[in-house]
């Protein structure tokens, strides 16, 4: 049921401090409706880095592709990676001044 984290090198493609994610199937068991996951940034279509409420079984297949952290690392990660984001901001784009950090995952 859960899914690997795709590997290759990225760049993150938007930051944003809480958003809704939600997806996979109620037929199958896999579907999963998650509002306010903290601290997300995607690198890849829909794998991103996020912060993560509802466990903390880490180290663990728990996604369906995500990495998923402890909150309090992932915020400040979030801070650390380009583009920056202000603090009355929810949300921000890479730029060519402010391209996003590179996200390079292998096993």
């Amino acid at each position: 049921l859960w899914a690997s984290t795709t590997t290759g090198t990225f760049r993150i493609w938007v930051k944003l401090r809480y958003t809704l994610m939600h997806g996979g199937s109620q037929a199958l068991g896999t579907y999963y409706y998650l509002p306010n996951v903290p601290c997300t940034q995607y690198f890849y279509k829909g794998y991103g880095l996020h912060g993560t409420y509802w466990h903390n079984n880490f180290g663990h297949p728990m996604s369906h592709g995500c990495v998923n952290m402890a909150t309090p690392d992932a915020c400040k990660l979030f801070e650390w990676t380009s583009p920056p984001i202000a603090s009355n901001q929810n949300t921000v784009n890479p730029t060519p001044e402010a391209p996003g950090t590179t996200v390079v995952v292998h096993y």
